[in-house]
């Protein structure tokens, strides 16, 4: 069986290293917010040309955040409305319904399956006050087009970089491209830690400032609280472990693009879409998503074959029950992509031979 992500694996390259960072933390006897977060975040913040990183418990918690701190500003308010696309995972939602904002739904470009930029200004309104962009699979948005937009409308544009750690735009890296950004840590990520973690980067001084309080009850100093806030600190151990993790992050980077080149070179099935590249540093694959309306046959086909794909996503927001009340909305594109989405396997310790059996039984599928 060659497993969609192979986490086990992925991680023995560093286990010395990682049982050293544990030991480090543990030996030290400080276990929130110590030196390994502060490093972390002067770190991470560095590689992705940011002047701040604030590590947080969860890549829902970094966008929550973010949102929130706006409206500690003042600059946004409950009612407000926010752009966000129609095709992503439904933490990008939460993080605004969460916040007591409106999102509103733009759907995707079916080429790359990113929010669609000709698509945003006619959705906004007196309401609109921000933009969440989603780097869905680990490639950027346009964010030429949507910082434009957002500058004629006055609008804070917000960056999910929850599967784009490391890809850039231009000579900007995912995180400094916009006013905010949320990350996730989740162990499936390019950077993942052990556990929940997540960051937010910025260049805004008074927005970290209140991202800074709000992670930690809303306070400054121990026992002042300034704000209601909650407790969603990036812990020591797994900041020691994304320390470790952060400084192969481009070599990861560099192997799954290796495989991605591989099959987008190899796979010939006419049956199959394959993913569409603006320019190769734009991607950094923490995703490789074929298309098919054969998709559930061709799933079944490969599992039966010994190769475990993925959905991401069988289900859009608008369609969850969690949101009910959009239920009989119809975005089409986004639809259409749940319906025939596969994310086949790709990681940093996928071989060129499990590659090359995976895009043979692609090739031979009917």
């Amino acid at each position: 069986m060659i497993p969609f992500l192979d986490l086990k694996k992925l991680n023995a390259q560093y286990r010395d290293e990682l049982i050293e960072a544990c030991t480090r933390v543990i030996d030290s006897g400080w276990y929130i917010l110590g030196k390994e977060v502060e490093e972390f975040e002067k770190e991470f913040a560095n590689y992705c040309g940011t002047k701040y990183a604030i590590g947080v418990g969860n890549g829902l918690d970094a966008l929550t955040l973010i949102l929130r701190a706006y409206k500690e500003l003042g600059i946004l308010s409950d009612g407000d409305e926010v752009i966000v696309p129609a095709n992503t995972y439904i933490a990008t939602i939460l993080a605004i319904t969460n916040n007591n904002l409106i999102p509103v739904l733009v759907e995707p470009d079916i080429d790359t399956y990113l929010i669609d930029p000709d698509k945003i200004e006619e959705n906004i309104t007196s309401k609109t006050k921000a933009i969440m962009v989603v780097h869905l699979y680990g490639q950027t948005c346009e964010m030429d087009k949507i910082n434009e937009i957002a500058k004629k409308y006055n609008l804070k544009v917000i960056e999910d970089s929850a599967q784009s750690h490391g890809a850039y735009y231009k000579d900007k890296r995912s995180g400094n491209l916009a006013d905010a950004s949320g990350f996730s840590f989740y162990p499936g990520k390019n950077l993942g830690a052990l556990g929940d973690a997540g960051a937010i980067t910025t260049n805004d001084d008074q927005l970290a400032e209140v991202l800074k309080a709000l992670r930690n009850y809303g306070s400054r100093k121990k026992y002042e609280n300034i704000y209601k806030g909650v407790n969603s600190r990036l812990d020591e151990i797994q900041a020691a472990i994304l320390r470790v993790k952060l400084k192969y992050l481009d070599e990861e980077i560099e192997r799954r693009r290796k495989i991605a080149r591989f099959y987008l070179e190899n796979i010939k099935n006419n049956n199959i879409i394959l993913p569409k590249v603006r320019e190769d540093s734009n991607h950094v694959w923490h995703l490789f998503v074929i298309r098919t309306e054969k998709r559930d046959k061709l799933q079944k086909y490969l599992l039966d074959k010994g190769i475990h794909t993925l959905i991401h996503y069988p289900i859009p927001p608008h369609k969850q029950i969690a949101y009910k009340e959009w239920n009989d909305r119809s975005y089409p594109i986004t639809e259409k992509i749940s319906r025939e989405v596969l994310s086949l396997p790709i990681s940093g310790v996928l071989t060129l031979e499990e590659a090359e059996k995976i895009v043979k039984l692609v090739n031979e599928f009917d």
